[in-house]
């Protein structure tokens, strides 16, 4: 797609086109850092990362977040700047249809990264996908400059067009690093928890428990879930393990997302006098 984009930029001199190969060559960067973080995410815990390595995935959508945002400031640069230095553009027509063929493919490729992301609750292929996306807006956005361009005449169409598609690319990589502060700070998710507290009323009133203290985390590619279960005087602890392994699977099977979860068993009856000592 690069390459294709660049010779595009070549031989029409076109500040969108420019626009679309630079955000390109950005995405050339941030893959290379999403294809490591992808293997890192999946390596498993060691000495120094008791918790795994997980929490890549929300510094890799960071990072191609940050990486959007700079390409579309440079693109709103080159924009001005060519369009002060006075603009001339020609085979328009060819620089179109080479644009065209890779926003087609990239469309295919980013909905394809979303959707894989999405069910395996991979931040780092749904940050990778809708980079793609954005790629093909940029696309989008150039054609339709050019378009106007041989429509009318008027070349600043151009530059005015690029500067639109910068904008967008802004929003979209501004989106990506709120995303990954958000996970990188443990931000709630409220679907999510919605669900799990209906799932934890279910499985320990039927057993004759009660809880509380749940918190959760998104490690990046599963929800981390803890909780306390309060179970009645008397019971052994065989039994109370016993039925707290049964109501985590049960959790577990339920959840909508991959979730390790894990309790803490205390007495109902004594709990608030065993605490304050």
């Amino acid at each position: 797609m690069f390459a294709g984009k660049s010779y595009a930029y070549l031989i029409t001199g076109s500040a969108a086109i420019l626009s679309d190969a630079a955000e390109s060559v950005v995405h050339v960067v941030a893959v290379a850092f999403a294809a490591y973080s992808l293997w890192l995410s999946q390596q498993p815990a060691d000495e120094s990362h008791p918790y795994g390595h997980d929490k890549i995935s929300f510094f890799s959508a960071g990072f191609e977040g940050a990486m959007i945002t700079l390409a579309a400031l440079y693109i709103i640069f080159e924009a001005v700047r060519k369009w002060m230095a006075g603009l001339e553009l020609e085979r328009l027509g060819h620089g179109t249809l080479f644009v065209t063929a890779a926003a087609v493919v990239n469309a295919a490729l980013g909905a394809f990264l979303v959707w894989r992301g999405t069910r395996h609750r991979s931040l780092i292929l749904v940050a990778n996908g809708r980079h793609v996306l954005t790629d093909v807006w940029t696309s989008v956005g150039v054609i339709i400059g050019l378009v106007l361009v041989m429509v009318t005449g008027w070349l600043p169409f151009d530059p005015i067009c690029a500067i639109l598609v910068a904008t967008n690319i802004l929003w979209m990589g501004g989106k990506l690093i709120r995303q990954s502060v958000g996970g990188l700070m443990d931000e709630a998710d409220p679907a999510f928890e919605k669900a799990l507290r209906a799932a934890i009323d279910r499985e320990t009133s039927a057993r004759g428990f009660a809880w509380h203290e749940l918190r959760y985390r998104n490690s990046g590619t599963s929800m981390w879930v803890e909780f306390h279960l309060l179970v009645p005087a008397g019971t052994l602890v065989e039994h109370a393990h016993e039925q707290a392994t049964a109501i985590e699977e049960a959790l577990q099977a339920a959840a909508s997302v991959p979730a390790r979860i894990i309790t803490h068993i205390e007495p109902a009856e004594a709990h608030d006098s065993a605490h304050r000592h």
